[in-house]
């Protein structure tokens, strides 16, 4: 692949299905060149072996949801001003008819058990903030006053603008769509008349998230309340009445557990994907998320968090029968589960391949899945029968995909390292870069990586790993390097790539880079200070200055403390900048402008500190762009970094 390759990458996200298990919908995505942004569609496919048909014409449509009855699509699409707003289209196709007319974006939505009505979460700002006011910018807004410890997001900026629980009617597909009123009313007044939906939240609380319960009488959300003093990442789901009633608990904060996703049942059971934070509310490394039944007791967890990992990649549920369907990594791969309420677990789909999202009706499963040669299909399960429903990876494999070779290495300690290694057609030598995952409770995984496959077409060698700290290995395994970060990753890393080079020699060990991103950007300035073979490294949004992340990072407030610790002898053992004078290896800072993740402040502190020490260092930094750069960037500005990077490894390691 080339770096405007990016364009063939395209996603599957969350599949929907009909109740009678003939059709299911699902939105693509891909990086679009042209129009500098990621476009996709949604699509329809008949079952068991239907032929995939666009059923939108959108720009960016995605997170399709269809109506009780199966006649109706609900999905998000961004409107003029580049809100998500929700839109319904016939099953069959049609123009859509917008729902609503959110000023801050929709932000997530469910149908009622009728189908009568729509609810969803929508982001609100203060009147005269974020474009309310025609003609007032940003830096003609009033002051922000700050109380809480939280007060920004990467991707999101400023949490002035909570999100609220809103019903809206379902409007019919052949109803009108909304007017632009008339250009005497104010903003305000425009909000008002060109939207029917009820709000039934108010206030500073923002809420997550929001399910009907079976009967259709009331709404569960997680409410995100701002501290004021300390963090605390313990969850509370609410029940909030429909018709404006009082709101009821569900789960409170004494069962110190964080919440990834709620979903009620059709006998009106409630389940969640959540992890226990602890009394204090804040240990969250490798957090283990399991499954829980929320009951009159209190949950029950149905899963064992110390070795089934149901944390991040496409956190939710869908209902087959009494039975949960769940997604749990393992080893690199994502694989659904059958998880029973009596808590027993059997697979429904495993294999190479990583699951995204899934569906089930009448014993029918369709599933999103990426695979080493595909970015994403959609496949259905019927039994043991799997089908492959579309091909969107033929336009990557036309430009050229390797398959990575899978290794497991023995460590200095005993230790098992697993990973893997991409290599060049040919007999090689070939230079060799060791690329680090972020996280670090993170991993690399078997879906087609364009990181990987643009440096192997360009003549590298790839050698990457999940080392101690990363998920998908057992809870143990990414607990072992809680405050003592740069000691077993470190080792694991340096031994799997040693193991893997002095395996295969076509990878010319006095040839060899090193590049990481956010915590692979730590392990990459740690290793550097450390080990000087390297002709080359790329530190990208790193995790350089634990001392400096609270008060800058958006997770600053609980992150550091947890996986290095308070006390500053400790934080300074675990710090790249307190040994960036050890560093003589020519390195390229890689960061994003608006990254509030790990701060620009990061990356420019640890550059000025290479070039003061006299490093060959150069910083490029990336305008209007946030942590999400190398996934969800521009595609311009993704096409841009790659072509640094591979100038940078043609300066420093030549593949000639």
């Amino acid at each position: 692949m080339r770096p405007t390759d990016i364009e063939t990458l395209i996603g599957v996200g969350r599949p929907a299905i009909s109740s009678d298990a003939a059709f299911a919908v699902f939105a693509t995505s891909r990086p679009d060149l042209a129009a500098d942004r990621a476009v996709g569609q949604l699509w329809r496919v008949d079952l068991p072996a239907g032929r995939p048909r666009r059923l939108t014409r959108g720009v960016a449509d995605r997170s399709p949801r269809l109506s009780p009855d199966d006649e109706t699509v609900a999905f998000l699409r961004p409107d003029a001003k580049g809100r998500a707003q929700l839109f319904v289209v016939d099953v069959s196709g049609g123009e859509p008819v917008q729902a609503t007319d959110q000023p801050g974006g929709v932000t997530d939505f469910s149908w009622s058990p009728d189908g009568a009505r729509l609810a969803f979460t929508a982001r609100v700002p203060e009147p005269g903030r974020y474009g309310t006011v025609e003609g007032r910018d940003a830096a003609a807004e009033p002051p922000r006053r700050i109380t809480g410890i939280r007060w920004n997001a990467n991707g999101l900026g400023y949490l002035d603008r909570p999100a609220h629980v809103f019903v809206v009617d379902a409007p019919a597909t052949d109803a009108e769509p909304f007017y632009e009123p008339a250009p005497a009313l104010d903003a305000i007044e425009r909000t008002v008349v060109a939207s029917s939906a009820v709000a039934l939240t108010h206030g500073a609380t923002g809420w997550n998230g929001v399910v009907w319960t079976a009967d259709g009488t009331e709404l569960l959300s997680v409410p995100e309340t701002i501290e004021t003093a300390r963090r605390d990442l313990r969850d509370r789901v609410v029940a909030i009445a429909v018709d404006g009633g009082a709101h009821r608990e569900v789960l409170g904060v004494a069962q110190n557990l964080s919440v990834a996703s709620v979903d009620v049942a059709p006998d009106g059971a409630v389940f969640v994907l959540a992890n226990d934070v602890g009394d204090g509310g804040l240990d969250f490394v490798a957090p283990g998320v399991a499954l829980f039944a929320l009951e009159a007791d209190g949950p029950r967890p149905l899963t064992d968090p110390e070795t089934i990992d149901l944390g991040e990649v496409g956190s939710h549920l869908s209902f087959a029968g009494d039975d949960v369907l769940v997604q749990d990594r393992a080893r690199g791969r994502v694989r659904l589960l059958r998880v029973t309420r009596a808590g027993a677990v059997t697979p429904v789909l495993g294999g190479d391949l990583e699951v995204g999202g899934h569906a089930v009706a009448r014993g029918r499963v369709v599933a999103s899945v990426a695979s080493p040669e595909s970015f994403g299909e959609l496949v259905v399960i019927e039994g043991r029968e799997v089908r492959s429903l579309t091909d969107f990876g033929a336009a990557s494999r036309a430009r050229g995909v390797v398959v990575p070779v899978e290794y497991e290495i023995t460590g200095r300690d005993g230790y098992p390292v697993h990973g893997w290694v991409a290599t060049p057609e040919g007999e090689g030598p070939f230079p060799v870069i060791l690329q680090i995952h972020g996280g670090p409770y993170a991993s690399y995984g078997v879906h087609l990586f364009d990181e990987t496959q643009v440096l192997v077409d360009a003549g590298y060698a790839v050698v990457y790993s999940n080392p101690r700290g990363s998920a998908g290995y057992g809870r143990a395994h990414g607990r072992s390097i809680r405050r003592r970060m740069g000691t077993l990753d470190f080792f694991d890393v340096m031994d799997f790539f040693d193991g893997v080079v002095a395996a295969d020699p076509r990878l010319d060990a006095r040839r060899a880079g090193v590049m990481g991103g956010s915590y692979g950007g730590y392990m990459t300035a740690w290793i550097i200070a450390h080990d000087h073979r390297f002709a080359g490294a790329i530190v990208e949004r790193g995790f350089l200055d634990p001392a400096a992340f609270p008060g800058t990072s958006d997770i600053g407030s609980f992150f550091g403390d947890e996986y290095v610790g308070t006390d500053p002898m400790l934080v300074a053992a675990q710090s790249p900048m307190a040994v960036v004078d050890r560093v003589r290896t020519p390195t390229l800072v890689l960061h994003s402008e608006l990254d509030f993740r790990c701060p620009l402040e990061q990356a420019t502190r640890y550059y000025a500190a290479l070039k003061r020490n006299g490093v060959d260092a150069e910083m490029l930094v990336f305008p209007g762009e946030d942590h999400e750069l190398t996934r969800a960037g521009r595609p311009q500005h993704r096409v841009q970094r790659f072509d640094a990077v591979l100038e940078w490894w043609d300066r420093y390691l030549p593949v000639g």
